[in-house]
C-alpha cells in the first residue's frame, strides 16, 4: 500500500509550542499544543511525539517540515527543516489559505502580539509588539490567578458584566495596581474580569495597531482568541465582526506545514519521527577572527554539529558535519 504524502509544521514560542500534520489539500490530520516551559527542545519532542501518535503513519508518510516561532531555528536544526520562516509570513500564508478574502490578521499569544495587513492575500504591512506583556495570553493568566478565577472562564463572566470597571492596561504594572484598587473599591469580579478582555482589545489597537487601518474581513488568532470577552471587546471596539477560527491558535504551524508542502520535490525526504532517539544541545562560541566578535550559537545532535549561525561574516562560520 502506497502511503500518501504529509507535511509537518511546528511553531515554537516562548509560551507555547504548537504542531499540525496536513495532508496535500491542507487538511489538518494531526495538532498538538503544549506549553513550552522554557526548554523549546524537549517542547519539540512532545509535540512530535503527540502528532505521531494522533497520524495514521500506515497511510500518510511526512516528507517535509517548516518551522516558526522564536526558536525556529533551533527547532528547524533538530528536525531537519525544509523550511524555516518567520511568524510573519507563517500566519499571513495559513490565514489567506482559510480566508483568502482576510484584510486584517489580529493575532495575541502568550507574550507578544502582532497586527498583519493583508491586501489581495499578500501581506503588506505589519506591526509587533514584543516590549511588554500587557495585553497578552500571560498578562491575563497572571490577573486569572490573582482573582482566583481560571482563565478560560473569563469570556463567560465578563460576558454577565452590565458595568466592565475601566481597567489601564498600556502597562503591566500599573494594570495590576490598577485592578487591585478597583476591587478595594468595591467593584465586582465580574466587572473587573469584563474591564480586563476590554482593557487588553484597547491596548492592542491604542498600541500595536496604532497607525494601521483595521479593515474586514478580521480573524483573530492566537491563543487569547479563544477568549470570547476580548473577542466581544474587539467587535465593540471596532464596530465590525471578528472571526475566530476553530484551529486559529495553529495557525503559526499550520502556516509552516503549508510552506513545507511548497518545498521542492528534490529537498523532500521522509521525516523519521525519531527525535527522542537523540540528545540535542547548543553552546555558544565566541569568534575572534575580526572586531566583530560574533556570538555563534553552534547545534548539536548527539557528538555531531547540524548547524549554526549568529556570525556576521565568512570568517566565524562553523560548517556542520552533517549534509
Amino acid at each position: 500500500m502506497t502511503r500518501r504524502t504529509a507535511f509537518l509544521g511546528v511553531d515554537t514560542g516562548s509560551i507555547s509550542t504548537k504542531g499540525v500534520v496536513i495532508d496535500e489539500r491542507g487538511a489538518i490530520l494531526a495538532r498538538s499544543y503544549l506549553w513550552t516551559e522554557g526548554a523549546p527542545t524537549d517542547a519539540a519532542r512532545r509535540v512530535v511525539d503527540e502528532l505521531a501518535a494522533q497520524l495514521d503513519r500506515g497511510a500518510y508518510e511526512v516528507r517535509a517540515v517548516g518551522t516558526t516561532g522564536s526558536a525556529r531555528r533551533l527547532v528547524g536544526a533538530m528536525l531537519g527543516a525544509q523550511v524555516v520562516k518567520n511568524e510573519i509570513t507563517a500566519h499571513a500564508v495559513g490565514t489567506t489559505f482559510l480566508h483568502p478574502d482576510v484584510c486584517t490578521i489580529l493575532e495575541i499569544g502568550g507574550q507578544d502580539s502582532k497586527i498583519i495587513c493583508v491586501e489581495n492575500g499578500v501581506a503588506v504591512d505589519y506591526a509587533m509588539n514584543t516590549l511588554c506583556a500587557a495585553g497578552t495570553g500571560s498578562f491575563l493568566s497572571s490577573q486569572a490567578h490573582r482573582l482566583g478565577v481560571a482563565v478560560e472562564k473569563f469570556g463567560d463572566i465578563a460576558a454577565t458584566s452590565e458595568h466592565p470597571a475601566n481597567i489601564a492596561a498600556r502597562c503591566t504594572v500599573f494594570a495590576e495596581s490598577d485592578l487591585v484598587h478597583k476591587l478595594q473599591m468595591g467593584y465586582e469580579k465580574r466587572d473587573v474580569i469584563a474591564g480586563l478582555c476590554r482593557a487588553v482589545a484597547t491596548n492592542y489597537l491604542n498600541n500595536v495597531a496604532k497607525g494601521k487601518k483595521v479593515v474586514a474581513p478580521v480573524v483573530f488568532q492566537g491563543g487569547v482568541s479563544k477568549n470570547s470577552g476580548v473577542v466581544r471587546a474587539f467587535e465593540d471596539e471596532l464596530g465590525i465582526d471578528v472571526l475566530v477560527d476553530a484551529d486559529g491558535h495553529l495557525m503559526g504551524a499550520f502556516g509552516a506545514a503549508l510552506l513545507a508542502a511548497d518545498a521542492p520535490a528534490s529537498a523532500r525526504r521522509p521525516f523519521a519521527w525519531d527525535v527522542d532517539d537523540f540528545e540535542f544541545r547548543t553552546r555558544e562560541v565566541v569568534c575572534g577572527r575580526c572586531a566583530n566578535h560574533c556570538e555563534v550559537v553552534c547545534v548539536y545532535r548527539d557528538d555531531d554539529l547540524i548547524d549554526s549561525w549568529g556570525n556576521r561574516c565568512e570568517r566565524g562560520a562553523v560548517r556542520p558535519k552533517l549534509a
